[in-house]
């Protein structure tokens, strides 16, 4: 005869067979049975008390970007359960996958309406891939395995609500996991005739470039061989960045509003774009409706989604890029391509004209000058949602073994903090940064009490400008109107921090940033820098005045003053330069 377990008991079990040993979540008296269950295992399974089961849930979606491991939190009945929403949604629209772990309350007390009951499935319906109430205690095995598998199979979220009584009830302890018949999909070679066809549109394309998303993540060797060979420059989706070194020269960054400008300003001089891996919503409003698309993916319904396709292939990245590369003839430098390399060079010196700017408030080029020359190669960045994102794409230079995580589709304010805590779990041994505006981090900001729980040393940058700079951006030049909504008090967040355990440091010029991150290194505790930052928005790439080929040139020397731009040069400048040549 086999021996007696919990519920409870039997659910975490079947969790660490898959490889987990940590879990995020909040108590809550629906809970005990599996809290209790967390005290049994306590040994081998990590419980991290966050403040606020939204952190939780952010936190789970963020180490499984980071890791590529299923994450997983809890929440109890009402209240924690509607808590775990936004970083649930996260996950979903990120596509990544996460186990949600949800408390009902006792079967005998369910639907009669009872203290925090509700009806908790149909809230998680449409956030859910998978999404089950156990119905006995002697299914919660078999249901958590079920969950794991369904989360990794379609990239998301799988939750399974266990009523109280049942996480108490003791079952037999003879169940058996499927952990060890998960194995990483094998994604289809692509077509033969596809490769061909795709050679001789690379060959007869003036103007071609490639276009990557996070589904080339492990193709970065081909996209650089690609681009060699052919002469097509390289430009990435925002959660893409990474992939490829930044100083690598054909490389653009992203393009989009929190894009470099040479990455924009490309899209729209292209005749053909090899689009790889790639699902941004925004596509459509960034290229040439006039250029040609050869676009790869191991998903059907992603071909063709974002805009026209005139050569698909359903194909894996690297064995897709792999064979277009050897079918292919090597192509002599073009003037597109020249071009491109001019245009990054001039956008670099420009930007790197700032690094040591006295202006204030500071810029953000001096502080993530220092944050480039500190951070280690192997530091984690959590990064907020905002104005933030565009700094953090323009200036950051990720290279090494560094990682980074947002949240990309989702784009949830609060991201940082609760991520950066995922990031120092998951890589203890790193060095580990959250970057947050002011807007974003006030969110969340009580998970400082959580890194100062657990003793996490993280070294925590809040860019304080007092306004909701993406949003502010948005109302004065997409929508004209006046600010509405998006002032914020001035706060002393060092003083916050330090009331909550912290180290703590304001700062308004890049030698005192300097000074906050060496004192970083000489304590263990969690660390809080406040950038008194300026309010100027980033230079903006969705309304630029700068070609007086095509712009109104007063429009443009506004522009160019607002911006200090008067170094920049457009993409058409170095063209016709290339073209002389």
């Amino acid at each position: 005869m086999s021996d007696k377990i919990s519920g409870s008991d039997a659910v975490l079990k079947v969790i660490q067979d898959w490889g987990v040993n940590h879990i995020y979540g909040y108590p809550g008296g629906s809970f005990d049975s599996t809290m209790n269950a967390l005290h049994n295992q306590k040994d081998t399974l990590k419980f991290i008390q966050v403040r606020h089961e939204e952190a939780g849930a952010i936190a789970a979606a963020a180490d499984s970007k980071l890791t590529g491991k299923i994450g997983v939190c809890f929440g109890s009945a009402g209240p924690g359960a509607v808590h775990l929403l936004n970083g649930l949604y996260d996950a979903k629209v990120d596509r990544t996958p996460v186990l949600a772990i949800v408390a009902q309350v006792p079967t005998s007390r369910m639907n009669i309406d009872f203290f925090q009951a509700m009806d908790e499935e149909p809230i998680f319906d449409d956030v859910a891939v998978w999404n089950r109430t156990a119905a006995t205690a002697e299914s919660l095995p078999r249901l958590t395995d079920e969950a794991i598998k369904q989360a990794y199979e379609k990239k998301g979220v799988a939750v399974l609500t266990i009523p109280k009584d049942f996480g108490w009830a003791e079952i037999e302890d003879n169940y058996v996991s499927a952990a060890n018949t998960h194995v990483e999909p094998v994604y289809p070679d692509p077509e033969p005739t596809s490769v061909a066809k795709a050679a001789q549109m690379i060959k007869d394309a003036k103007s071609p470039m490639i276009y990557f998303g996070i589904g080339a993540k492990n193709a970065a060797a081909e996209l650089k061989e690609a681009s060699e060979k052919f002469k097509m420059p390289l430009v990435s989706s925002v959660l893409a960045k990474g992939i490829l070194d930044e100083d690598y020269p054909a490389y653009l960054g992203s393009t989009g509003r929190v894009a470099p400008k040479p990455g924009t300003e490309v899209g729209f001089a292209t005749d053909l774009i090899v689009w790889v891996g790639n699902d941004v919503p925004f596509s459509i409003f960034l290229f040439s409706k006039k250029a040609k698309i050869i676009q790869i993916d191991v998903e059907s319904e992603k071909l063709g989604k974002r805009r026209h396709v005139d050569l698909p292939m359903l194909a894996d990245a690297k064995k897709a890029l792999r064979a277009i590369i050897d079918a292919g003839e090597a192509k002599p430098d073009s003037a597109f391509y020249e071009a491109s390399l001019a245009d990054k060079k001039n956008w670099v010196a420009w930007q790197d004209s700032f690094k040591d700017s006295d202006q204030m408030p500071v810029r953000p080029e001096p502080i993530f000058d220092v944050l480039n020359k500190t951070a280690s190669d192997k530091a984690v960045f959590g990064v907020d949602v905002g104005n933030v994102n565009i700094n953090f794409e323009r200036l950051v230079d990720i290279h090494g073994d560094q990682k980074w995580v947002t949240s990309g589709k989702y784009a949830t304010m609060g991201f940082g903090l609760p991520a950066s805590i995922a990031a120092k779990v998951a890589y203890p041994d790193r060095d580990v940064y959250s970057l947050s505006g002011d807007g974003g981090f006030a969110m969340l900001m009580e998970e400082i009490l959580t890194q100062v729980k657990y003793n996490l040393h993280i070294v925590n940058v809040v860019f304080s400008n007092e306004t909701l700079g993406y949003i502010e951006a948005e109302q004065t030049d997409d929508s004209h109107q006046p600010l509405s909504g998006v002032d914020l008090p001035a706060t002393d967040w060092a003083t916050a921090a330090k009331g909550m355990g912290a180290e703590a440091f304001t700062v308004t010029t890049k030698a005192e940033f300097q000074k906050a991150i060496d004192a970083a290194k000489n304590t263990d505790k969690p660390v809080l820098i406040d950038v008194k930052l300026t309010h100027e928005m980033p230079f903006t790439t969705e309304h630029m005045f700068i070609d007086p080929a095509w712009q109104d040139q007063a429009k443009i020397d506004e522009f160019v003053k607002k911006y200090q731009a008067q170094d920049l040069k457009p993409f058409s400048y170095f063209l016709k330069q290339a073209q002389t040549n």
